[in-house]
This record gives structure tokens, C-alpha cells and sequence, in this order.
């Protein structure tokens, strides 16, 4: 007969807490099994397992001595049924037994979780890496400068860093210089000489009005880095807002595009690629910039888009410009992107960076 009914509800939960438990420990005395096998008693995955099966299996042994205790209470009103709850210092001699032990399990499951933490932050600063860096070499926003219309976009390719850059400054209180390039290659190596040759242009463009010149001057300076065959393409743009001109230079690059008088005029190539040919010469071309004049640059991931053999190339970059000359120069690169990727029948794999400028 039953005189303590509480104490039996408590034993039949004890019980099923105790079954739960003993449950639990044996999966974790065979995952413990496998990890000293596989990796070794004294691995940090092996102490790990072995102090969460204690753990279970010590909550086990506590329900259990619950439940015996709670079911003698139960049936018997005599204070020999008291005797059982000695058992109850099992559990608690095991926990002072193994408290140290357990302790050292506690703090080695915090350092894990802490490596694994600056692990995983690691992670995420490499993952974010190629996209800041992206943004140091072509920002998504360019600079306000008053009496011209900026637009640009930089699609990233598939290589992990970027070695498209562009950049607009002001290198005198009357001259505006725009720059777009593009180093061979992908990687960390070619990144760096794009940040090493937009920093470098924007120092040799303030001291030399002349963009040749400053070309010449930046290809002696790169090509004494004797980086192999990291060659850079450049288009430089000069904009004389006291005379009404712009002067370019380009290295070696795809053809950009002015929009004057009514007509799309190519600016090609006045000179090799920057290293290709160490002192070579550069020169210059000056055409006259009128309010409304429009000049598109770009690398060449927007003119190689490819629809099986066919390339976007530049005869459709220059009748997208035609069509629509008068358009917002941010709305003239993101349609240029569009039109590439409709174009296109496979993913476009390079880096593309478009600059447009208009002058007001």
C-alpha cells in the first residue's frame, strides 16, 4: 500500500528521468569508443566525449538513487525507509569525486568554443576580404565633383581578388583626372600592383599635367618592381575645366568613348601595356569638352561577354552609347552591365568596372 503518494509520483518520474539519462550515456560511451579509436585517447575531441558521457552518466545515477529513495518513502511510514536516503551521498560523492575532473572538461569545452568562435571570425574577415579591397580599388561610390555627372558600377568575376580599379580626383584646382585599369592575372599579387599603380598615377598625375608623361613615368616605376608578366592595362582621362579640353593617354587599353558633337569617338591606345616595354614613350591626344559631353571607360571584362564565339566587344558598347547619349551616366553603367550579361550565354567569369563622366 502506498502512504506517501506524492513520494511515488516522484519515483516514477525519477525513474523515467533515470531511463532518459542511461539512455544518452551509452550512445555517448560508443561515440567515445569510436573517437579513442579514430583520434586517440588523449585527444581533446576524446576528453570531451568521455566528460559528457560522465556527465550523463552521473545524472543517471542521481534518478536512480531518486527513485529508490523516493519509492521506499512511498510504501513505508517506517523511519528505517529514512536509511535509503544515505544512497543519495552516492551521486554526491561521485560529483566531489569527479568535480575537478568535470572542471577541466567545463573549461576545455571553453576554450574550443572560443577557438572555434575566432575560427569562424577569421573566416568571415577572409570571406569579406576580396570585397573591401574590391572597394579600395573601385569604390562603389565615386567622388562629387562639381561641373561633372559621375556614374560607376564594378561587377565582381569569379577570382577571389579583384585587379579591375578605377578612380576620379581633382589634381588641380582646374584639372579633374579619371583613371580605369586592369593588371593581368587574379590573386592577391595582381590586387596589390592595382593598389600600388592607382596610389602611384594619383601622385604623378598632381606633379605632371601631361598624362603621357605621368604614364612614363609610373611604367619605369613598375617595371623596376620586375614583376614578371604583371602587366597593366590604363586608360588616363584630364579634363581642363579653365580651357574646355580633356587630354588623354592610354596603356595598352580597350578603346574608351567620348560623346561629342553628336558622335561616339574611340580613344585608343597611344602606348604599350604599363611593364610591358620598360622606358617606353606616351603621348597624348587633347580634344575639346563641351557641357553635356559624355566619356565612357571600362575594362575589358565588358567587351569579352561572350555568346559562343561572338564578344560583346566595342562596336556594342559604342551603339549602347549612341542610343541614349543624354542618359544618367549611373544608369548608363548599370544598363551597359545588363545589356553584357543579356548578351552573353554564359556567366561572365572576369571583373568588369565601368567610369562614366560627363561634363556639365
Amino acid at each position: 500500500m502506498i502512504e506517501r503518494p506524492i513520494l511515488g509520483i516522484v519515483a516514477v518520474a525519477a525513474v523515467l528521468a533515470a531511463s532518459v539519462w542511461g539512455r544518452s550515456a551509452r550512445r555517448l560511451l560508443r561515440v567515445s569508443r569510436r573517437i579513442d579509436s579514430s583520434s586517440g585517447t588523449h585527444s581533446e575531441a576524446a576528453q570531451v566525449a568521455r566528460a559528457a558521457l560522465l556527465k550523463d552518466a552521473h545524472a543517471a545515477v542521481v534518478y536512480a538513487a531518486v527513485a529508490l529513495v523516493s519509492a521506499a518513502g512511498a510504501v513505508s511510514m517506517s523511519t528505517w525507509t529514512d536509511l535509503f536516503s544515505v544512497l543519495l551521498l552516492v551521486p554526491v560523492a561521485l560529483s566531489l569525486r569527479y568535480a575537478h575532473l568535470l572542471i577541466s572538461h567545463a573549461r576545455l569545452t571553453e576554450s574550443r568554443s572560443q577557438l572555434e568562435q575566432r575560427a569562424q571570425e577569421v573566416l568571415t574577415q577572409e570571406a569579406l576580404a576580396p570585397k573591401r579591397w574590391a572597394a579600395r580599388l573601385a569604390p562603389e561610390e565615386v567622388p562629387e565633383i562639381e561641373g561633372f555627372e559621375l556614374g560607376s558600377v564594378y561587377e565582381a568575376g569569379t577570382g577571389m581578388m579583384a585587379g579591375d580599379f578605377y578612380d576620379v580626383f581633382r589634381a588641380s584646382p582646374t584639372r579633374v583626372a579619371a583613371v580605369i585599369g586592369d593588371v593581368a592575372g587574379h590573386g592577391i599579387e595582381p590586387s596589390i600592383s592595382a593598389f600600388q599603380a592607382k596610389h602611384l598615377l594619383r601622385v604623378f598625375l598632381r606633379q605632371y599635367r601631361d598624362p603621357a608623361q605621368a604614364l612614363e613615368i609610373l611604367n619605369d616605376q613598375v617595371a623596376a618592381m620586375d614583376r614578371g608578366e604583371e602587366f597593366i592595362s590604363m586608360c588616363v582621362v584630364v579634363f581642363d575645366t579653365q580651357a574646355g579640353t580633356m587630354r588623354y593617354a592610354s596603356a595598352g587599353h580597350p578603346a574608351s568613348f567620348v560623346w561629342a558633337e553628336g558622335e561616339v569617338q574611340p580613344l585608343r591606345a597611344t602606348g604599350p601595356l604599363i611593364s610591358l616595354q620598360p622606358g617606353a614613350t606616351y603621348t597624348s591626344r587633347e580634344i575639346s569638352m563641351r557641357s553635356g559631353d559624355l566619356v565612357v571607360m571600362y575594362t575589358d571584362g565588358l567587351a569579352e561577354a561572350r555568346n559562343g564565339e561572338q564578344l560583346f566587344g566595342e562596336e556594342r558598347i559604342a551603339a549602347h552609347l549612341r542610343r541614349d547619349p543624354d542618359v544618367d551616366p549611373d544608369v548608363l553603367c548599370k544598363s551597359l552591365v545588363e545589356a553584357a550579361a543579356d548578351f552573353a550565354t554564359s556567366p561572365v567569369t572576369d571583373d568588369i568596372a565601368i567610369l562614366a563622366i560627363r561634363r556639365m
